[in-house]
């Protein structure tokens, strides 16, 4: 991989407050490269005009809500757990100017779960059913998971969220907010991937002191209320923060060796700078 100046940015629509920028910039510093990585308002309308206005000086982007599903038409090609999840975080522009998608927030979820200690979820209540809800289901069956609720204001629009439990081998209920768990099961771990702030009802089995781990994907402001409330509790709570530290490392890896899977020069001290960039 070229050390010439090359360009990335993560788009999304609001962005004004992603931390990917401090990430990757401290990354690229350790690894002596002299690359330019920023925050760019993109909306859905705007994201195929945005990369057809790019040149050979992009290098990649990173990709929040809304554009994690809206890419994937705009793609050359795509990993498998791009065509798993349904959604991309990662567009690599290859050498022959062609356009590929990753998928580093199933990674980046699992990762972040070992880090807090937590290697094996056999039950798990998800919040919520955007993109980061279908990274959940498909990190959550990689840590063992045979079982998930999967709560959403209308149990109705699960459609892709069940197809995708069944590809990965999870047995999904899909229930309201709130109503009962019709097998009385207690949750291993609770995923909320609902926007701070948003208030739900959890029902009996999946609330503070009896689900033993809350991994809480927002993490602007910090920390949420039911963050809080598991700490209070005396629960175990993985913050939003430490997903986007472990996938935004394997965004690192796609941008200089073109592959998620291919550790970096130096990866510690990588991974050390990109932690202390964020006060970690």
């Amino acid at each position: 991989m070229s050390a010439e100046p090359r360009r990335l940015a993560v788009l999304g629509s609001p962005i004004g407050h992603s931390k990917s920028p401090a990430l990757h910039a401290a990354a690229y510093r350790v690894l002596g490269l002299d690359w330019e990585y920023s925050a760019v308002e993109v909306t859905e309308h705007t994201l195929r005009g945005f990369l057809e206005g790019t040149d050979d000086s992009w290098r990649g982007l990173s990709l929040t809500m809304p554009l994690k599903r809206t890419v994937l038409p705009l793609l050359d090609r795509r990993d498998d757990v791009v065509d798993l999840t349904g959604a991309a975080n990662t567009v690599l522009f290859e050498d022959d100017g062609s356009r590929s998608g990753f998928n580093t927030d199933v990674a980046g979820l699992e990762r972040a779960f070992a880090t807090a200690g937590v290697h094996v979820v056999p039950h798990a209540v998800v919040l919520g059913g955007g993109a980061t809800a279908g990274s959940a289901i498909a990190a959550l069956a990689r840590l063992g998971a045979q079982s998930v609720v999967l709560r959403l204001r209308r149990p109705d629009a699960a459609g892709e969220l069940v197809h995708l439990a069944e590809a990965v081998g999870v047995r999904l209920t899909v229930l309201p907010f709130g109503e009962p768990d019709p097998e009385g099961r207690t949750a291993d771990a609770v995923v909320g991937t609902l926007p701070a702030g948003a208030e739900v009802e959890l029902a009996a089995g999946e609330r503070p002191g009896e689900a033993s781990v809350y991994f809480e994907v927002a993490y602007d402001p910090w920390p949420t209320p039911r963050a809080t409330a598991w700490q209070q509790a005396g629960g175990i709570v993985i913050p939003g923060i430490e997903m986007l530290v472990e996938q935004a490392l394997l965004q690192v890896r796609i941008f200089v060796a073109g592959d998620p899977a291919t550790p970096l020069r130096d990866e510690l001290e990588v991974l050390a700078a990109m932690r202390a960039s964020l006060g970690l």
